[in-house]
């Protein structure tokens, strides 16, 4: 009878216990954590919210946890069936934020930082990283791309130096990036972004650090059941014109005057008038696009509506289909967490022959193995296969893209004969203008890249061993990077690059870099008050780079190019190797009293092998300041303002901003002659040649950028309205230019530590929540910045270097011109002469009015960098429907186009030219009024305003409620639709997307002819 007494009271101490755990709206919470406080036993919520707890204590405590909202203690006395409600987390300032080397609460950050969360980074589907981050993070400012597998360009708080590259550092994982960017990263796969923007944040990173520091966090597996996720989307894109090309009707007319001008068309002595005889002799060489125009001339009279005309743009379109599909796993227990994702980009584009597909690896491993010890592991790989499509590669001027080349052609020629023959040249008067109907049958231009970077690391909590170290960690990382790349191309010679010749292109290379880490962490609360946290770094990284390049006249372009010796020796072959190597050494201090007052300061020696012996080694230093206003107690009556901080931080970084090897000096190659014989040597420099070598400046040092930044961070009426605001200043000097010198020396020029830059500018992030009931939710949020620089001095004291664009007290980036004054008038015809000019001729400004146009009238007429950008995004909810739309804007930045050569002999845009006494307030000179060649002042038209506010996205989505999504064996199931850059509210420049990158001419520039819209089908499924 005593035994089963004994059970019978064991069993009255332990019982099982069962409940639900829902959120506000009693919606079942899928996936919660729900553990016995101080035990091993636990369990997950099931699909209805549901658990049961086995063996559970009369008067135990459970704890109930999910990301996203704040863990929950309940107490089970007297109790076996429990329910949870969940509460959601909105203490941002608790929110943990990566910062270099580590984490930080967010309301113990010092610096300028912008953190993106991965909802905001794929609230709409980007191909890469950047996409998403565009409008959303003040003082970034991204561009865009519209070739597929092309990435736009990231320049954060202005431009700073002017030789050096203004792209920033990018750090994933812990570990720093030397291989490019983050292109090659699925979207869906990063966790968080934060950008660092300030000195006081970047001198971490010292070197490398100067342009801004972009931290990317991959997503990491979590402790619970095992979990699947699908993300998919489908997008149609289509072509749209923005520039509005002349109709053959117009373009005959406006080609008739230019030769009618410059005595080419018609009797000079008569009036202009359309003639059959000059019509024939100017565009009637060959017969099959003649006859567009000769049927318009019936008994001698002509009738413009009956020219025929040919649709050569409708062969450069197609509707362009993105499939974008993303399948993850994560899952794990308190000693092991895993996730792994594999990702697939495919585009077809807009343009026949343009495409591009990425396949994406991400696995991250984490292990727990001893209490001590942690281990982790993350690796991500990508292939990526870009079809890059036609472009005019013959010579540096020519069209960028297979649709550009057939806008190019006339409009009343045709491509082929009555035969169905190609026609090589379609007007036969200008034999300059070919055919490119055929072009992508001609023409192969692949880019093969494949890229794996990884980190690895194993940390040591020594607190775990002996309880008087607390705090005092060691973790060792390793981040090793590999790429691949190739470019082939192959031309045939029936093409207009091959023009006779079948000639390939190998470009192979590879890059292997690595970078090894040792930290100590010290970490430490003292008398509740005092928290300080100590970092010490020493690092080392490689970089190294080998090339090579063969280009060949080939006997077949079928063989693409993996058959380069078939015909002939190399036109080209060469081959290069690139080294180098960086030492490092950190020290950083954290120190935080009563939550109130925070102190971080920090220095960095960076040793580069770039820079001459005795100028290797440079120190950065920083420190930054923070004052939680809202923490004091003549505030703790203001309950509206939530939050309330000021921030001041200074920091110096530093950048070599030379190539490898350029510190050494180098040799060139010279020909010799010997009598009837010659032969090759070399010497350091020959100052006759083109571009010839630089002496070598033994005294090389860094460049270095000090910033100061001022910031405050805000929150008003429970963090309803909040946000950030920075002013920030910044001043570079020892910057690394081009400097001449006597030739006497054997060179010309050097590199030397001669020249300075400053600026300033002022960030703004406002977020609010306008209206929140039970049902209805509005969100939004807008980021605004301001940036400015400024030339303070080049090199031997000049005050202005007109070939690159330089002047002192002016932006680094500007455009120095004559100014457009418009057209002179036949009523104008004597003030004309003066200036050598005639009516019908541009007319610029004499602005130093001397009474001549000469060199000294030019001026700054434009500037690169927007005056301002922005963007407002809004997200309105209400029960399980989203509707959400992003705008952006970026302000009075110069796109350098507009500037054309009215002599009648290229097709041309629809644009209003001088006719003398018919149209004499136009906007363009006078066709044929210097000949067949452009107005002399013709580059002064070449500057267009580029501002624009352009409907980004707009996006409706409905998640299913779980208790559905439950049914059908998901967690979760949203699906919603999205209409990308459907519209433009606002621009300046009618006939140029300002926003798009043009590819013309072999070089990349703001405003494109044409413009893209999509729709967009998605779903997100998780299990």
């Amino acid at each position: 009878m005593g035994q089963v007494g004994a059970a019978t009271a064991i069993a009255e101490q332990v019982r099982t216990v069962k409940g639900f755990v829902v959120d506000n709206s009693g919606e079942p919470v899928i996936g919660a954590t729900v553990k016995v406080v101080g035990t091993a036993n636990g369990a997950v919520t099931d699909l209805n919210g549901g658990f049961t707890l086995p063996r559970v204590a009369k008067d135990a405590v459970i704890e109930v946890s999910y990301v996203g909202y704040i863990p929950q203690r309940v107490s089970t006395a007297g109790k076996t069936d429990i329910r949870v409600t969940l509460q959601e987390d909105n203490k941002a300032l608790d929110e943990v934020v990566v910062v270099g080397y580590g984490v930080q609460r967010k309301s113990d950050v010092t610096g300028a930082l912008v953190h993106l969360d991965s909802k905001s980074l794929t609230a709409m589907p980007v191909k890469d990283a950047l996409e998403g981050m565009q409008g959303k993070t003040a003082g970034v400012d991204i561009t865009n791309s519209q070739r597929p597998g092309t990435v736009g360009r990231i320049t954060i708080r202005g431009q700073r130096s002017i030789g050096a590259s203004s792209a920033p550092l990018y750090v994933v994982d812990g570990m720093i990036i030397q291989n490019g960017g983050i292109e090659n990263i699925n979207p869906q796969d990063i966790e968080s972004i934060e950008v660092l923007k300030d000195a006081s944040a970047t001198a971490i990173y010292g070197a490398r650090g100067a342009n801004g520091v972009v931290l990317v966090t991959t997503k990491k597996g979590k402790a619970g059941e095992v979990t699947l996720n699908y993300s998919g989307a489908v997008t149609i894109s289509t072509l749209h014109d923005v520039t509005r090309m002349m109709d053959a009707r117009q373009w005959l007319d406006y080609a008739r005057r230019a030769a009618y001008n410059y005595g080419g068309y018609g009797d000079p002595n008569s009036e202009f008038a359309p003639d059959y005889a000059s019509d024939q002799k100017l565009f009637g060489g060959e017969p099959a696009s003649w006859a567009n125009i000769d049927k318009a001339w019936v008994d001698g009279k002509y009738h413009p509506e009956l020219v025929g005309s040919y649709d050569w743009t409708s062969h450069g379109k197609q509707t362009g289909v993105t499939n974008e599909h993303t399948l993850s796993a994560s899952g794990g227990t308190d000693k092991f967490k895993g996730y792994g994702s594999f990702g697939y980009l495919g585009q077809k584009g807009v343009q026949p022959g343009q495409k591009y597909q990425r396949y994406t690896l991400n696995t991250s491993f984490e292990a727990n193995p001893v209490d001590p010890l942690r281990l982790g592991f993350t690796m991500n790989a990508s292939y990526g296969v870009q079809d890059y499509g036609y472009n005019y590669s013959k010579s540096v001027t020519g069209a960028g893209d297979y649709y550009s080349a057939l806008n190019g052609m006339i409009p009343w020629t045709v491509p082929y004969d009555s035969d169905g023959k190609y026609i090589r040249n379609p007007w036969s008067y200008n034999v300059n203008i070919i055919n490119p109907i055929d072009e992508l049958r001609y023409n192969t231009n692949k880019r093969n890249d494949f890229r794996i970077n990884g980190s690895a690391y194993a940390q040591v909590d020594f607190g775990k061993v002996w309880a008087p170290l607390d705090g005092l960690s060691y973790r060792l990382q390793f981040g090793p990077e590999f790429q691949y790349y190739r470019l082939g191309i192959a031309n045939a010679a029936e093409g207009i690059n091959g023009d006779g010749n079948n000639v390939a292109q190998y470009n192979p290379s590879n890059k292997v870099a690595w970078t090894l880490d040792n930290l100590i962490y010290y970490n430490k609360t003292v008398a509740d008050n005092h928290r300080i946290g100590i970092t010490l770094l020493q690092s080392a990284s490689k970089y190294h780079y080998e090339n090579g390049n063969i280009k060949a006249n080939v006997a077949s372009a079928d063989e693409l190019w993996w058959n380069t010796s078939s015909l002939s020796k190399p036109l080209q072959y060469t081959t290069g190797l690139t080294e180098t190597q960086l030492a490092s050494y950190m020290a950083r201090i954290n120190y935080t009293y009563a939550d109130k007052y925070m102190l971080t300061a920090s220095v960095r020696s960076d040793g580069a092998s770039q820079l001459a012996p005795g100028h290797k080694w440079a120190s950065f230093p920083s420190v930054a300041l923070g004052w939680r206003v809202t923490e004091e107690r003549f505030m703790q009556k203001a309950e509206w303002v939530s939050n309330l901080k000021l921030r001041l931080g200074y920091g110096v970084s530093g950048n070599y901003a030379v190539s490898a090897y350029a510190t050494q000096g180098a040799v060139q190659s010279n020909v010799y002659t010997w009598g009837e014989s010659t032969s090759v040597g070399y010497l350091p420099s020959d100052a006759s040649a083109k571009n010839p070598n630089k002496m070598a400046n033994l005294d090389l040092g860094w460049e270095k950028t000090r910033q100061w930044n001022v910031g405050l961070d805000f929150g008003f009426i429970g963090n309803r309205i909040s946000g950030t605001v920075d002013y920030y200043h910044n001043k570079t000097t020892d910057l690394i230019l081009a400097t001449t010198i006597p030739s006497l020396s054997g060179y010309v020029s050097t590199f030397a530590n001669v020249g300075e830059t400053s600026g300033w500018g002022v960030d703004l992030q406002l977020n609010a929540i306008p209206v929140k009931t039970k049902d209805f939710t509005w969100n939004t949020s807008l980021t605004w910045t301001i940036d400015r620089n400024r030339v303070d001095k080049l090199n031997n004291g000049v005050e202005e270097n007109v070939n690159d664009r330089l002047f002192v007290g002016e932006e680094i980036g500007v455009y120095y011109d004559y100014v457009y004054d418009g057209i002179w008038k036949s009523s104008e015809a004597e003030e004309a002469a003066k200036y050598g000019r005639k009516p019908g001729q541009i007319k610029v400004k004499d602005t130093d009015n001397n009474g001549k146009i000469d060199a000294n009238d030019r001026e700054i007429v434009g500037k690169v960098r927007p005056r301002w950008s922005g963007g407002w995004h809004n997200t309105l909810s209400y029960k399980s429907f989203e509707l959400s739309f992003f705008i952006y804007a970026r302000w009075k930045f110069t796109v350098p186009k507009g500037a054309e050569t009215l002599g009648g002999m290229y097709a041309m845009r629809d644009l209003d030219y001088w006719v003398k006494g018919a149209n004499e307030d136009a906007e363009y000179y006078s066709p044929g009024s210097n000949g067949q060649s452009a107005d002399a002042y013709s580059s002064s038209m070449n500057y267009q305003d580029g501002s624009y506010i352009k409907m980004r996205n707009i996006s409706l989505g409905y998640t299913f409620p779980k208790a559905i999504a439950g049914k059908l064996g998901m967690s979760n199931l949203k699906v919603y639709v999205q209409a990308m850059n459907p519209f433009t509210i606002y621009k300046k420049c009618k006939w140029l997307d300002t926003d798009l990158m043009s590819y013309d001419n072999n070089t990349t520039t703001y405003g494109s002819g044409t413009t893209i819209r999509s729709w967009v089908i998605g779903l997100n499924i998780g299990f």
